[in-house]
């Protein structure tokens, strides 16, 4: 999969969040197993384990609404 698929023109002009050291990084540096991304900006990078936390609310939300 390519970067366009991600919607991302250029790679370097991403943030991704570190979840081992738990800093913002520009452009993917770490190992992808390590890291939550891509962001279009540092701010929604800082804030991604809120914006995963909440985005499992909502599956757990409608997969108990299918039951």
């Amino acid at each position: 999969m390519s970067s366009q698929d991600w919607g991302v023109d250029d790679p370097e002009e991403t943030y991704w969040f570190n979840t081992l050291t738990k800093q913002v990084e520009r452009g993917p540096q770490s190992p992808g197993v390590d890291r939550i991304g891509p962001f279009k900006t540092r701010e929604l990078a800082e804030h991604a384990q809120a914006i995963v936390n909440e985005k499992a609310r909502l599956w757990n939300e409608e997969d108990a609404d299918e039951t």
